[in-house]
């Protein structure tokens, strides 16, 4: 389904990405694990079209994408849920759902939608009429994968999704990844809680400077000694 071959990018003078090579099948999870400034969120973001790569190629479903707008990369059925949550603070929980739709004009599947993610989510029901910016941290990592749903995506793009959040809110949200996984959709996950991710996943890549250094299913690398003393913590 997502292709990354050979993709370079970066920040001005800062390079990010350095020839990184990632791919995803459909109905798989696949996390990128790696230290802070590794490239996993650039990675993101240039699926997304937020960071336009200067070389390579990313291809979803036989299409190049790289040098396509974001609006275009969301329509196509790619949705990205960043890193730090990114709710529109003064607009309500129904708006804020509103708002991941607004690419879409079937408005009857619209409402069915959101009946859907109301029941992965039951707790924004009964937040709908409040503001985002008054929910705890946890609702509003809710909201904001919830939000991304709502774009009725084929590839979802998570971003550190358990930065900040208290370990049962973490464990709450992962059990969601699961169940929506099983429900089909394709994820690719960007993340530090390494143990949780490669729990869920299927497939991993681990990134070093902007590179894929080793990539396997989950549960390989999770038995890698590498892994297990770079990111876990174990001999």
């Amino acid at each position: 389904m997502l292709r990354l071959e050979n993709v370079h990018a970066g920040y001005g003078p800062i390079t990010a990405l350095r020839g990184l090579d990632v791919s995803v099948a459909a109905g798989e999870l696949v996390c990128l694990i790696g230290a802070n400034g590794a490239g996993k969120s650039s990675t993101l973001r240039a699926v997304s079209g937020l960071l336009p790569p200067s070389r390579g190629r990313i291809v979803f479903d036989g299409r190049e994408i790289q040098a396509e707008a974001p609006a275009t990369i969301l329509r196509a059925g790619i949705a990205h849920c960043p890193e730090g949550r990114r709710v529109f603070p003064y607009l309500t929980v129904e708006e804020n759902l509103a708002m991941g739709a607004y690419v879409r004009t079937d408005r009857s599947a619209v409402a069915a939608d959101l009946a859907e993610v109301e029941r992965h989510f039951p707790i924004l029901a009964e937040r709908r009429r409040q503001m985002a910016g008054t929910l705890s941290g946890g609702e509003q990592q809710m909201l904001a994968i919830a939000r991304a749903l709502m774009a009725r995506p084929r590839l979802i793009l998570f971003d550190e999704p358990s930065l900040g959040l208290a370990p049962t809110v973490v464990e709450s949200m992962y059990e969601t990844f699961g169940r929506l996984h099983r429900e089909g959709l394709t994820i690719l996950l960007a993340e530090q809680s390494i143990e949780l991710a490669l729990e869920v996943s299927d497939f991993a890549t681990v990134l070093q400077v902007g590179k894929s250094v080793l990539s396997g299913t989950a549960a390989d690398l999770a038995e890698d000694p590498q892994v297990q003393r770079a990111y876990l913590g174990t001999a």
